[in-house]
């Protein structure tokens, strides 16, 4: 009889940061043996009933998350997870606070670290259970940046470039502050000036005193982007300036500044790195895209205009410290006409190459997803389903599920801004055939997955498999 391998659940929450990655782990999980359920994580989580027992993979281990992976649990499922934000992080006492929970992480089985600096990080934390596994793969969006995986976006690279022409990219980080929605920001909104504010989403886990130097720090510096963006039009008159604002801000303000210039473009269409490569420049203020510009080699300049050693170097000190660093608008308009005569390049440097060595493991050899995959085969998730459940403990959390999904519909639902329009924006509409063309897409460029299919299996949600 032969063997069912565990499905694998892939959750995807921002669909311009996860997608493509996680198609590609998708595609390399299926091709050896796995089932792939693959979709939003909030409406993923509305079938984790519905899937027969097998691997939940995490984007992280909040406090947040406690209630849906004792769930999961429950159902008979495993958790591997890896901890989306471990590149750009605050000082341990406070990340280990903010993104990592006891409850959470004791319904774990395997974690997926980025690169060495996350398993030092992580072998740190108390709470952390004996004999957890930490196995270094790196990460799919790691992958994607990758010298033979780039021409996976050379198809958007050349119609960026035949829209927009030589453009400056401004990447945003604010929605600490400026948030899609208000409750997923560091503070929620207080209708009483008197009453102290009560953490948000993005806030809950960090000390007040913290969260409330976060926050001014951030207004500061946003205060400092808004006068960028037309300085920087009236600067470089041949250019587009084109600003990306992170998937969970809020687009507004952005669009009152570009109403009053004309060649400033607001958008956050499609994953990130097609932008930077077809960008002559980016600019940003402590941004993951830091990071992912120095892989890429293109030029990424971290605009300090108000500067803060604590929140710009011992949080967001990685992206800032690949980066060139600029400390008012006249060096970064300096290095910036540098950058465009092609006397200036990527920042580089042993330095900074040790740095990202250190952070970010697979930049060759194999892809973290076939890492990823190896790990999943070698504990035995080929070969079999996790055990099953009692009876009794299957039915609570078959019965909390249906419960959940409720009242997640009822609150996605309730009028003023919801959670149904923040889910849209991060994960709108997709469609098979649009999957199939990425999938057909990686398989060009690597020479595999011809045999892998795409079929629907709830709203936002894809079964994937060979």
């Amino acid at each position: 009889m032969k063997t069912r391998a565990s499905p694998l659940i892939i959750p995807v929450e921002s669909q311009v940061r996860e997608l493509d990655a996680k198609i590609l782990l998708s595609c390399i999980a299926a091709e050896r043996g796995f089932p792939v359920i693959m979709g939003s994580r909030a409406y993923a989580h509305f079938q984790v009933a519905s899937v027969p027992r097998g691997i939940y993979l995490a984007k992280s281990m909040r406090g947040l998350s406690s209630s849906m992976f004792k769930i999961l649990r429950q159902l008979g499922h495993e958790i591997v997870a890896w901890e989306e934000e471990a590149l750009v992080h605050p000082p341990s006492e406070t990340y280990f606070s903010l993104r990592l929970s006891p409850k959470t992480i004791k319904n774990v089985s395997h974690v997926f670290a980025w690169g060495q600096e996350n398993v030092d990080l992580l072998r740190q934390y108390p709470a952390l259970p004996e004999n957890m596994p930490i196995h270094i793969t790196g990460n799919p969006r790691g992958d994607m940046l990758r010298s033979e995986i780039r021409p996976y976006f050379a198809p958007e690279v050349e119609e960026l470039r035949s829209r927009y022409g030589d453009f400056i990219l401004i990447n945003t980080n604010f929605s600490d502050v400026n948030p899609y929605i208000p409750s997923v920001g560091l503070f929620l909104p207080t209708k009483a000036p008197s009453k102290p504010a009560r953490l948000g989403q993005s806030g809950i886990g960090m000390s007040k005193e913290f969260a409330e130097g976060l926050r001014a720090h951030k207004l500061s510096v946003l205060e400092d982007f808004k006068q960028l963006i037309p300085m920087l039009e009236q600067a470089f008159p041949e250019l587009t300036i084109i600003v990306r604002p992170h998937p969970s801000e809020s687009y507004q303000i952005y669009h009152q500044i570009a109403a009053k210039c004309s060649r400033v473009v607001i958008t956050n269409q499609g994953n990130v790195i097609p932008w930077l490569l077809a960008a002559k420049a980016m600019v940003h203020n402590g941004c993951t895209t830091g990071l992912e510009a120095y892989v890429l080699d293109v030029p990424a300049i971290s605009y300090l205009a108000t500067l803060n050693k604590y929140y710009d170097y011992d949080f967001q000190g990685l992206p800032t410290k690949l980066s060139y660093q600029c400390f008012n608008f006249e060096e970064l308009a300096e290095i910036l006409s540098q950058i465009l005569k092609g006397e200036m390049g990527a920042a580089d440097g042993q330095e900074r190459q040790d740095l990202i060595d250190y952070f970010l493991t697979a930049q060759k050899g194999p892809l973290a997803c076939e890492r990823i995959v190896d790990v999943l085969e070698a504990s035995g998730y080929s070969k079999g389903q996790p055990p099953a459940k009692p009876l009794g403990v299957y039915l609570q959390g078959w019965l909390f599920t249906k419960l959940k999904a409720g009242l997640t519909n009822l609150y996605m639902r309730r009028p003023g801004p919801n959670r149904l329009a923040y889910h849209n924006h991060r994960f709108p509409g997709i469609s098979v055939e649009e999957i199939e063309q990425k999938i057909a897409r990686f398989g060009d460029l690597l020479k595999r997955f011809d045999k892998i299919k795409v079929a629907p299996y709830a709203k936002h949600v894809f079964r994937i498999s060979a």
